[in-house]
């Protein structure tokens, strides 16, 4: 009786404290819809984990670093019309440890002559009591 009752309060726990912390990965990637929508590329990317060691995994291969990230999407979204307006959508939110998460999810833009989209695997960390995104993989 007792390990049943060790193991319900441990899974109750964790429940617990998975929830503040999924909520703050999604107010994080809300407050990037909005950058996004704003035409805001360097409040969208305040999301992300400002170090070279930030990795970045698209169609053209690896970028690593903030400041390259921020570039590469400077470069392809060079203006508001060419941004269009972003939708995510979490397929998939998983906490895998107080510090760390993973998130499934897919992207669309509708922009005037097209609505480009496609699917994200986010790695986030939580650094200094803040959730960033260490590894995007954006397809």
């Amino acid at each position: 009786m007792r390990y049943i009752f060790t193991i319900v309060a441990v899974f109750g726990v964790l429940c617990v404290s998975a929830q503040p912390n999924e909520e703050a990965i999604r107010k994080v990637m809300s407050k990037q819809e909005s950058a996004w929508n704003n035409g805001d590329l360097n409040a969208f990317m305040d999301g992300y984990w400002e170090s070279d060691s930030l990795v970045f995994i698209g169609s053209k291969g690896l970028t690593y670093g903030w400041q390259n990230t921020l570039d590469n999407y400077k470069k392809s979204y060079p203006d508001k019309a060419a941004m269009g307006k972003l939708v995510f959508t979490i397929k998939k939110l998983e906490i895998t440890t107080n510090k760390t998460a993973f998130v499934i999810g897919k992207w669309s833009l509708q922009r005037e002559k097209d609505n480009p989209n496609g699917h994200f695997t986010l790695h986030w960390k939580k650094i200094n009591g803040t959730w960033v995104i260490i590894a995007d993989h954006s397809s």
